[in-house]
This record gives structure tokens, sequence and C-alpha cells, in this order.
């Protein structure tokens, strides 16, 4: 990675979110409630459409398949279509994104996330939502997808572009590289001044779900709606691996963040984001699955985990989980960072899997210390 700070603030500055084209393809024949292929459905965000599932943990190699962990290297160059089909440089859904990955637990695995969608993606267009890089909000795309399959579950994440996820993420990063300044005593003012107006639109997301479903004459009880909260990319300062003076944190690490910030990030802003979700489930009576344990100990510069090297392969048993902060902006997309990998991808696809076999009941997912996505379990709450 750099050693120029001012090259990593370049990337920091370009943190954002990308949406782009993509359609779902539905059988002719018309379906209805318990007839037809089934299907468990994802909708949403960057962290369920599957942003940074061309990653295999995080490496310093610049050239080549950079030591095994870019999954869109062809041999002779780069195709991010490997990984993210039609929606590459768009909606990044990628082909281990949480739905891709968990397993048979359905005849159709329905992707309609989009990398950078907010709520206001998510509301069907005759009640003033808005289309999203050319693709219709995600409920009208679910109304096609509820008339042609036997939808069984919805699991929908959504809220973090509302509360301005990637700026937060940039402007802690720019305080650390820049200003030596710290960012969660401001930052968290904005958090509680947006949250109350985040929450409402989520549960109008919500809302437009069930409104889509009646619509399509399934009954309440034909079909669940699970929302997911999420997983933390950075680990707090006491687990992580490099020194908060110097720039290792930066330039080796990728994780540019203050101690303090970190902590603030982990334990204040992530718990926070996951209980008011967890709120808009319970109001709404649909499930809640708490994710923001699920990649702990796997988080960008974590003790736990490893950087991928020529004597330290990609794996998931060793490997980070999450993208790092890309300090050279020579590694794909500025946009992938901070986002689950495709370890982090497979492991939040197991963690569907088992709530899709708990039919009620709110669920925490966590990993297994040393295993991979076989390794997530759920505990109650």
């Amino acid at each position: 990675m750099s050693s120029t700070p001012h090259r990593a603030l370049r990337a920091l500055l370009a943190l954002c979110t990308a949406a782009g084209l993509a359609s779902v393809a539905a059988p002719s024949a018309h379906a209805s409630p318990g007839s037809g292929p089934t299907a468990v459905v994802a909708m949403g965000d960057s962290y369920i459409s599957g942003e940074a599932g061309r990653w295999l943990g995080n490496s310093l190699t610049n050239s080549g398949n950079r030591t095994g962990t870019d999954r869109a290297w062809t041999g002779s160059g780069y195709d991010p279509s490997r990984v993210y089909g039609a929606t590459a440089g768009g909606c990044h859904r990628s082909d281990v994104s949480e739905v891709k990955s968990a397993g048979p637990i359905a005849s159709s695995l329905i992707n309609l996330a989009c990398s950078g969608a907010t709520t206001k993606n998510l509301v069907r267009a005759s009640q003033g939502g808005q289309a999203y890089k050319g693709e219709a909000p995600q409920a009208d795309q679910l109304a096609s997808v509820a008339a042609s399959h036997d939808v069984e579950l919805i699991t929908l994440s959504i809220g973090g572009n509302d509360l301005g996820f990637a700026d937060i993420i940039a402007t802690c990063a720019k305080d650390y590289i820049v200003w030596y300044s710290y960012c969660h005593d401001d930052q968290q003012t904005e958090v509680d001044a947006k949250i109350d107006g985040v929450m409402a639109d989520v549960g109008r997301s919500v809302d437009e779900i069930r409104a889509v479903m009646t619509g399509a004459g399934y009954s309440s009880s034909d079909y669940r709606i699970v929302l997911q909260s999420y997983p933390s990319p950075i680990p707090r300062s006491s687990e992580n691996r490099y020194a908060e003076s110097g720039w290792t944190r930066t330039n080796t690490g990728g994780c540019p963040f203050w101690n303090a910030d970190a902590d603030w990030a982990r334990d204040s802003l992530v718990p926070q984001l996951a209980n008011r979700l967890k709120g808009v489930a319970a109001a709404k009576g649909v499930q809640f699955l708490d994710l923001r344990d699920a990649l702990q100990g796997r988080e960008v510069c974590a003790k736990a985990s490893k950087q991928v090297t020529s004597t330290v392969p990609a794996s998931a048993t060793t490997s980070e989980w999450a993208r790092w902060i890309d300090s050279q902006s020579t590694q794909g997309l500025v946009q992938e960072s901070m986002h689950p990998n495709a370890y982090g991808q497979q492991a939040l696809g197991r963690c569907l899997a088992l709530v899709h076999a708990r039919p009620t009941g709110n669920h925490s997912c966590k990993n297994t210390a040393g295993s991979g996505a076989s390794g997530m379990y759920l505990t109650a709450g």
C-alpha cells in the first residue's frame, strides 16, 4: 500500500456507493402462494447485494491475482463481471452474496439488492419511490417475483446509506490521516439527528414489502420477512494488530482509524443501529437477524486474522472477512471498502440458512474462531 498518506486520502474522498442495471428473470407461468418455484429474496443495499464479493482476504500484492485474493483475475487481466456479472460497476450483486451463499434453501435465490440503495429505492414508484440507475424500485421488482414464484422468505438490509455510512467512514479515516482529530463526537451528533427519520423510513420499507405481497395474493402466514442489521468491518482498539501511531494502519492494514473512533464504531454506532433496527422489526412484526458480531475477530486489522501473503494463503479460517481501505486505489473500486468480502458473505449466507430453518424469534449470528462459514451459529436475541 502507498507510503504517501495523501494517496490514501484520495481514495477515502472517493468513498461512495454505486448502483447499476439488472433485471429479474421470471418463469413465464403465473404462480401463487403455495405454487410455483419456491424463492428466497434479498432486498436492500450493498451489505446484502454482495459488494466486495470479488475479494478473498486482503493482500499487499498489487499484481496478478494479488496473492490469490482477487477473484476477478483472468490470467492476463481483471474482469469484475466474473464476480458481479452484468452488475459489475453498478449494483454489485456478487455470485457469493448472502442469498446466493445460503445453499439449497429454495428453488430460486433471488437478489434484488443494490449497492448504494436507500429506503426511497425500496418504495414502489406508485407510492413515490425512485428508480435507481435504470432499475425500477425494488418493491416493484418484488411484485414480479411474487407473481411468478412461491416466495417463502424476504431478507432486508437497509438504512445504512440513509444514515450516511460511507460519509462516516470517509470522515473518520480523513480525521486520522489528515486532521489528527477524532470523528466520533461530531459523527454521533449527526447520527442522533438522523436516526429517528431513518428508522421511520426502514419501517415504511417493511410496509411496502407487506403491501406488495398482499397485492400478490399472499397472506401474512405465507411468507416471512427478516430485517437484518450490519456487521462491524473494523475491530475495537484492543483487538487491532497495528499500533495507533505511525502509518501502518493506513499503509499496511487498511484500517486508518483512531482507537477512540474504532471503539465508538464497534461498540456504540453498530450496536445503536442494530438496537434501533430490532425495534423496527418488533413494531412491524417481522423477524430480526442481529449481525453486529458476525465478523468478530475477522475484521480488517483484527489480531485474530492475517493478511494474505506468499506464505500465508487466502483461507476462510485465517484471512480477514472484510475489505480494507485500499490506499493506492489500485485494487478494484474504492466503494468495495469496509464491506464483507467473499468469506464474509459466505458466512452471512450461512446465517441466512440458519434463520430460514428458524421460523420464529429473533436471532444473533456469530462465528466460531478458526472456522469458516460452517462455524456460524445462532443465539437467541
